[in-house]
């Protein structure tokens, strides 16, 4: 029987902890244990202390992950907790994704600051985003926008929003409800026309492979549809090699034993596009999403993707 507590590690931000906060929860419901049976072991990563700069400029996703995963494989922490769409789709050798907890809203929403639509914005208005994607999907509906580097904590981006260094800024709607703060938001962007980063939205815990105490608890708590339409994207994510330097959207909806998949690239400046769509059933949800990403990436051919480097 566990007699010391379960180490969860997380990033400090007030949304990571909130996210540490509700897998604790779920976990201490579905096997009755008492809060002090899980610490949350909260750490500092590169990706938190560098804030000057584009991610792609740094080093990419695995900068919010890395001294998470140290501590992990080296036994110093039991699980950690991440948002997904932060997550390499290559994880360190001896980890993996074990738990999704049930997604939250996959759409990004707009805080307008002049305008309350992405439409209404006036012309050469300024968005800041720090996401390749949302800013060529931003280009493709508005060229006559100009967007900038906008990077830090969800109260630090609606902070710099309130002093006017932009006119408008885009979030998950998931963080801003897990923070309780949907009163800021002043549009709800349509997936279909402003499709989400894959995962979006979605929280998941990353263990030690082999290591069937982490395991049996962690699988109390995986919500299987969430786990098979993040595995899709991820896959989608995996075929095209896409990390931050590369403008990529997609999800996945299940529907009982039915998965569909949607997924787009673009060029960073929103003029150029590549679509796909693919069905079939969940289980095979990961090979549904790498033939989605090897359909558009020869759609597209290599030239496509030099454009990005």
């Amino acid at each position: 029987m566990q007699t010391k507590p379960f180490r969860i590690g997380t990033r400090g931000s007030p949304l990571a902890l909130a996210q540490a906060a509700e897998t604790r929860a779920r976990l201490m419901a579905a096997h009755d244990l008492p809060e002090e049976m899980f610490e949350i072991v909260v750490l500092s990563t590169t990706g938190d202390r560098v804030t000057d700069r584009p991610l792609s400029e740094i080093g990419g996703k695995g900068l919010f992950t890395l001294e998470l995963e140290e501590q992990l494989s080296s036994g110093e922490l039991d699980f950690a907790v991440h948002s997904s769409k932060d997550m390499p789709t290559v994880l360190p050798n001896g980890l993996h994704i074990s738990a999704y907890l049930p997604r939250e809203d996959i759409r990004d929403a707009l805080i307008g600051r002049t305008a309350p639509s992405l439409t209404a914005l006036p012309d050469g208005a300024t968005v800041g985003t720090a996401s390749l994607r949302r800013q060529a999907l931003v280009r493709r509906i508005r060229p006559d926008i100009q967007v900038t580097i906008f990077r830090g904590s969800v109260g630090t981006r609606l902070r710099k929003l309130d002093e006017g260094h932009v006119d408008a800024t885009l979030l998950a709607f998931a963080g801003l409800k897990r923070l309780a703060r949907e009163e800021v938001v002043t549009e709800l962007l349509d997936p279909e026309h402003f499709p989400p980063a894959p995962a979006q939205g979605a929280i998941c815990i990353e263990s030690r492979i082999g290591d069937r105490r982490v395991d049996t608890l962690l699988e109390a708590v995986n919500h299987r549809p969430t786990y098979d339409a993040v595995s899709c994207e991820r896959a989608f994510l995996m075929a095209l090699d896409g990390s931050c330097r590369t403008p990529i959207a997609g999800y996945a909806l299940c529907d009982g034993d039915h998965l569909r998949f949607s997924g787009l690239i673009l060029t960073p400046d929103g003029q150029k596009e590549y679509s796909v769509e693919v069905d079939g059933t969940r289980t095979e949800a990961e090979a549904l999403g790498r033939r989605a990403g090897e359909t558009v990436r020869t759609a597209a051919g290599p030239g496509f993707f030099e454009t990005w480097s």
